[in-house]
């Protein structure tokens, strides 16, 4: 930054004196207050604290490919920089929202004219579980044999988000939500900065209400407080404006903390209660804070089979296909098929068979256990032998007989009378219940 330009990006003429608004410049204030090196660094000490091994090997110049799991604004892309400036290595960044393998492999021809030139390369990859897997293979080979330093960040769990012959050759490192103490840090920071904001005064309260509003997020308070700066109309930051310009951000939430599950839950149970407004409201409160859609999409997917069932065999096809269309499409269009999506399994007829079922038969195996076998019918027919030994002796095809179904046992000895599956009254189910009571009936089970 010039020494002319101020902490929100104005530069005037030396001679002039500053005024008291604000005219914030292209660069987000976030982006022009990320420290170069540990000594600016807020929070994480639990990882790059004084003496901290990751620190040691920073500074040390010797780490290797890291994964950066943590929520958002805690400090990810910070300290890939500082890795990067600390260790002396070229910094190259990638979006894997905005790239593909073309960029990857324009990275990598990077990374060998840095080292022509004796010169590692530090690749960071900004939400790298979006890769697909061809993307996340492409980077195996130049991660192994070192011509990149991998430095990965993910605001989701890397394992189910990166695939694990890239995960064992990383470190992965965990980063927390900032306390609020430590964002009304950053925020004072970005307050008292040698380049420091025109004239303006914040109240210490003020301050702390910006810092709680950011949720963790260091990134949201200084947009906060950026926005802030824009609107003031003088140069003082008042709690009401606060109040004012972060409506939206009241409805963020951290993405791997409780507020995250609180929210699915309540989308999950309004879908499960047949009340097609509730879940479209906490759908749209998800989307609205920023939730990945494929989360939402998992969740629906999950909700049609756990709650619908095969009382009404649709939902689970259109909740798939709503899936399948926002990873093609994403947001803001995919909102459209997943609300049509969501309307159908919320106002759909509910069972939740399927997960008792499996259920119960998952508590009998843990109960008495996988000892019994293969009923000699059963076994498998299609190799030569197998009717030497007697496998396949008395199995009788049901398409032979009327109905397709005759009366003969599918489970092991001893287990004839055991029942998994309790089908519901509700729906297309119902066909089944009645089915069922059919053979029941015909088996002398039933009067």
């Amino acid at each position: 930054m010039g020494k002319n330009q101020n902490l929100f990006g104005d530069a005037g003429e030396e001679s002039q004196p500053p005024s008291p608004v604000a005219v914030p410049g292209a660069v987000p204030l976030a982006e022009r207050m990320r420290p170069a090196g540990f000594e600016g660094f807020i929070g994480q000490a639990h990882v790059v604290g004084n003496g901290k091994p990751l620190r040691r090997l920073i500074e040390e110049d010797r780490f290797g490919p890291l994964l950066l799991w943590g929520p958002p604004g805690t400090g990810k892309t910070t300290l890939a920089r500082i890795a990067s400036n600390v260790s002396g290595r070229h910094f190259l960044s990638l979006s894997a929202v905005e790239s593909g393998v073309k960029e990857l492999k324009e990275a990598v021809a990077a990374a060998r004219y840095h080292a022509a030139n004796g010169k590692k390369t530090v690749l960071f990859i900004d939400e790298i579980h979006r890769y697909n897997k061809t993307q996340q293979d492409q980077l195996l080979p130049h991660v192994e044999s070192g011509l990149i330093t991998l430095i990965g960040a993910t605001t989701e769990n890397p394992a189910f988000g990166v695939i694990p012959a890239l995960r064992s050759r990383c470190t992965i490192v965990e980063l927390r939500p900032l306390t609020p103490g430590d964002v009304a840090e950053i925020v004072k920071r970005a307050l008292t900065a040698e380049e420091t904001v025109r004239g303006f005064s914040v109240a210490d309260e003020v301050v702390v209400q910006i810092a709680q509003l950011g949720g963790g997020d260091a990134r949201q308070a200084l947009n906060i407080l950026e926005a802030c700066a824009k609107a003031a109309e003088g140069s003082v930051i008042t709690a009401g404006l606060v109040a004012e310009v972060s409506q939206r951000a009241l409805l963020r939430y951290d993405k791997m903390g409780d507020a995250h599950f609180d929210h699915a839950s309540a989308f999950q149970k309004s879908l499960r209660g047949s009340d097609p407004d509730a879940a479209i409201y906490w759908m749209a409160r998800m989307i609205d804070a920023g939730e990945d859609p494929r989360f939402i999409a998992r969740r629906l997917i999950v909700t049609a089979a756990e709650d619908v069932g095969n009382a009404d065999p649709t939902a689970l096809i259109l909740a798939v296909a709503a899936a399948e269309a926002v990873e093609k499409i994403g947001l803001p269009e995919g909102r459209i098929p997943l609300a049509q999506a969501v309307l159908y399994v919320a106002c759909a007829p509910k069972s939740n068979s399927a997960v008792t079922a499996i259920d119960a038969a998952s508590a009998h195996l843990a109960a008495h256990g996988t000892a019994p076998q293969v009923p000699q019918h059963l076994r498998d027919t299609h190799y030569s032998d197998a009717k030497k030994w007697g496998y396949g002796k008395g199995y009788q095809y049901p398409h032979g007989f009327p109905n397709h179904w005759v009366p003969q046992s599918y489970l092991p000895e001893g287990m004839e009378d055991v029942r998994f599956y309790s089908p519901s009254p509700h729906g297309r189910e119902a066909v089944f219940e009645e089915r069922l009571k059919g053979i029941k009936k015909k088996e002398g089970k039933e009067p």
